[in-house]
């Protein structure tokens, strides 16, 4: 995993809980701020952002990695995620495939305004996680698998 300094921690801790305060959550009152340090030194922040049709709702971390990538940035180091949540709340399941995509071995940093702290490499977030056979490691029950039966491979 590559692991964040304690500097960068602390100064993405404090972009991130910066941004909290921006989110737009009149739904769930549950605000949530990230800040993700590039492998170029840049930091990108994002909030979560409801909407009445929750599929439409947008998670900070999926924010700051957006804002990153129009920002021509791709190399991730780390991401620090702030909430009011006790534990510290980790990534839902679509922020995680969303992080790991860009890079399995990124520290993922859950706080709370307490400051309890919990972390993970992107990858121990989501053993397995989908991608074009890269992370494949599992090998297939030929009898109940009907994965290649059903693209006709």
């Amino acid at each position: 995993m590559e692991k964040l300094t304690e500097k960068e921690e602390k100064e993405l801790t404090a972009a991130a809980a910066k941004v909290r305060e921006k989110a737009h959550a009149p739904y769930s009152e549950f605000q949530v701020g990230a800040a993700l340090l590039c492998k170029s030194g840049k930091v990108f922040t994002g909030c979560n952002v409801e909407n009445a049709s929750y599929g439409l709702c947008i998670c900070a971390e999926r924010g700051a990695v957006m804002a990153a990538v129009a920002a021509g940035e791709r190399q991730f180091k780390g991401i620090v995620v702030i909430t009011d949540a006790q534990p510290a709340a980790s990534p839902c399941g679509a922020c995680r495939q969303f992080l790991v995509e860009f890079n399995p071995e990124m520290q993922v940093v859950s706080t709370n305004l307490q400051g309890e702290r919990r972390s993970w490499s992107a990858a121990e977030l989501l053993p397995g996680y989908f991608s074009f056979g890269e992370n494949d490691d599992t090998e297939p029950d030929d009898e109940t698998d009907p994965g290649d039966k059903r693209w006709g491979v």
